[in-house]
């Protein structure tokens, strides 16, 4: 930009300001990393299973953490362990309740929904998850059915995945 003929942007800490901020983002990169790696071996594997929205929510933010603590100086190497032990801690204590109570889990998770059963589409179900037809035709084929006809249900499951059960025959 241009103030008055001067240029007011200096170009030449655009590309590069220094290696004290390079030497800081190798070292914090490093111990930030390791931190969130042990903080995840000690959540246990529940962590690093198929993501449902809650998961795919704690995901997102142990990476913008990650990238906060890595990016901005103002943000010590503890003040961001805190944060990520938080978001972990937070990530166990809602799948610790929602194993244990069935009403907690029902208003964190979303239920399976059935899509077709018996070669016929559940066309509500469709509208309501904002599937088409073809969307799970698609699915029954990539599970090796020829047709919906093949199939005795078909469920969109809380992860997002889709299940197809074959008619036992």
């Amino acid at each position: 930009m241009f103030n008055g003929g001067r240029d007011i942007l200096d170009w030449s800490e655009l590309f590069f300001q220094g290696w004290e901020n390079v030497v800081r983002t190798l070292v914090v990169g490093v111990l930030a990393y390791v931190v969130l790696i042990l903080f995840i071996r000690i959540s246990g594997k529940r962590t690093l299973a198929k993501l449902n929205a809650f998961d795919l929510v704690v995901t997102v933010a142990l990476g913008s953490t990650l990238a906060s603590i890595l990016l901005q100086k103002s943000i010590a190497l503890t003040e961001g362990a805190v944060a990520l032990g938080l978001l972990i801690g937070l990530q166990y204590l809602v799948t610790f309740l929602s194993v244990r109570s069935h009403g907690f889990a029902k208003l964190i998770r979303s239920q399976p929904t059935l899509l077709a059963r018996s070669g016929e589409f559940c066309s509500d179900a469709l509208l309501h998850q904002r599937l088409t037809e073809d969307e799970v035709l698609s699915a029954v084929r990539s599970q090796g059915l020829d047709g919906l006809k093949q199939a005795e249900a078909v469920i969109l499951e809380s992860d997002g995945s889709v299940s197809v059960i074959r008619k036992s025959e």
